[in-house]
């Protein structure tokens, strides 16, 4: 019997290469429901494709004229009733956190691309997954490593996570030149084609400190025990150390399509067409990162380590950072300044539910517009509706 898989955020990277994995598996794959925030016509092309599938506007309300849902109660009400056997979430940033909340609760396995869902809220969506039987596979080539490497060894035995990153595009420059970064020249990832917030992401090491955040959510393992190595080719995509000091390490292409497939089968080991190795010239090289360049890897440790509340304003003040600096409302060197001023901020949380979450999220976001009105050179060019 084949899946029914859902597909939120179909017209991004990640929702893009899913629907390639369910070409090349058709027989195995029933797409039935898509959603897109603001990309209609791409949505309503791929619902040709799909004609049995529901397709949901999330973020306007344009498609009513063409029979769409809109709007994000129609998506979460979509996901409820849409009888999915695994959603896939490819949403961007942290309109993720509750359409996976939902889809969880509905007792959907959930493939995650949207890492901020374990950012902001990992205990809340361990829960919802305990209440709908339904199980968290991630996405992300580095966490879809570490989860196959850990079903594999038996978490008791890890002793330490290697999540590797590529370095970014400016691993080499000197802190001179990272004053000057257009951001035109960081929407280039030198292996990785990807959305422009997380491309910019990856440039900062802003990308690998919620990655970091992330991991230690997904794996329940301490922040102190997940190290980050800088691995430029991306051929390893993560590894762990056992306690007896073995290294494990899972290597293939730098394919987002091969740790989809893997996601969607899982927990079968089909054979599949992407991501094929090749060791007749390969070379493999690493380095550690450089903190004093890119504080933005360890303002996420701090921020892992204060617990709470704080990984969600982490997210939330790097996103309207990132989005500031595409607009040119603030330089490449003010995003880590914007998040680590709204982080020494006062962020008390009694109770670590989603509606705490939902409000630190929001006031995060008006800190760093203020921050950026106020203390970014270049702060007339920015919009602050554009950060949300």
């Amino acid at each position: 019997m084949k899946k029914r898989v859902a597909i939120l955020g179909v017209t991004g990277s990640i929702g893009r290469s899913t629907l390639e994995v369910i070409r090349a598996e058709k027989d195995s794959f029933e797409p039935i429901l898509f959603s897109s925030h603001t990309s209609i016509d791409e949505l309503l092309t791929v619902g040709k494709e799909f004609p049995d599938a529901v397709l949901v506007l999330s973020g306007q309300n344009q498609g009513i004229e063409h029979g769409l849902k809109y709007g994000l109660q129609d998506l979460l009400k979509a996901i409820q009733d849409s009888g999915a056997d695994i959603v896939v979430n490819g949403i961007t940033g942290a309109a993720g956190l509750v359409p996976s909340l939902v889809s969880l609760e509905a007792g959907a396995d959930l493939a995650l691309a949207n890492k901020e869902t374990i950012v902001m809220a990992a205990p809340l969506v361990f829960d919802a997954a305990a209440k709908g039987g339904g199980k968290i596979i991630p996405i992300d080539s580095e966490h879809s490593a570490i989860f196959n490497l850990i079903n594999a060894h038996g978490i008791d035995r890890v002793e330490e996570i290697l999540l590797t990153a590529s370095g970014g595009p400016f691993r080499k420059y000197t802190a001179e030149a990272l004053m000057t970064i257009r951001p035109e020249e960081a929407l280039v990832h030198p292996t990785w084609a990807m959305g422009p917030k997380i491309t910019v992401d990856s440039a900062t090491l802003a990308n690998k400190g919620l990655e970091v955040i992330e991991a230690a959510g997904l794996f329940h393992i301490p922040v102190d025990k997940i190290r980050v190595v800088v691995h430029p080719q991306s051929i390893i995509h993560s590894m762990i150390r056992l306690t007896d000091g073995a290294v494990y390490a899972q290597l293939s292409k730098p394919d987002i399509r091969l740790p989809i497939h893997e996601a969607l089968n899982f927990p079968e080991c089909v054979p599949c067409a992407f991501g094929r190795l090749g060791f007749d010239a390969l070379t493999l090289e690493f380095e550690k990162p450089d903190n004093k360049k890119f504080p933005m890897l360890p303002l996420a440790y701090e921020a892992v380590r204060s617990g709470g509340i704080t990984p969600t304003v982490y997210n939330a003040a790097n996103e309207v950072a990132v989005a500031a600096f595409l607009a040119k409302g603030a330089t490449f060197l003010d995003i880590p300044r914007i998040v680590e001023n709204v982080l020494t901020m006062a962020w008390p949380c009694p109770h670590l539910d989603l509606p705490s979450i939902l409000e630190a999220d929001a006031k995060a976001r008006q800190s760093a517009q203020t921050f950026i009105a106020e203390k970014c050179a270049c702060a007339g060019n920015f919009v602050a509706s554009g950060a949300s």
